[in-house]
């Protein structure tokens, strides 16, 4: 039997989204602390009304620009909760969520 090869071609493509709030007051952050979409802002500076559901992608979630370990955060449509981290945040720290939808091509 010969050799056949099999050329795949396959392209992914992403789509990115960013919601931004820069907290006005201190933030005491335990298990479970939620902060509401609708707290944040979109690219555009339009307050959000909730976080995209990404269903083939991820989300990243920095603080005062520093990415946060994907375990320390859950997202869902209408809030960020923080898991099992504990401290507080300045007020002034700018909070960004990514959230990135990823698209496949064949």
């Amino acid at each position: 039997m010969a050799l056949s090869l099999i050329n795949i071609h396959v392209n992914v493509t992403g789509d990115s989204t960013r919601f931004f709030n820069v907290l006005a007051a201190p933030l005491v952050v335990a298990d479970g602390t939620e902060i509401l979409a609708t707290a944040f802002l979109t690219d555009t500076g339009v307050p959000a009304t909730a976080f995209p559901v990404v269903t083939n992608g991820y989300y990243n979630f920095y603080i005062n620009g520093v990415l946060q370990e994907g375990g320390s955060y859950s997202i869902t449509a209408t809030e960020l909760t923080f898991n099992t981290v504990t401290g507080t945040l300045s007020a002034g720290t700018p909070l960004i969520v990514e959230a990135v939808e990823l698209t496949t091509i064949i």
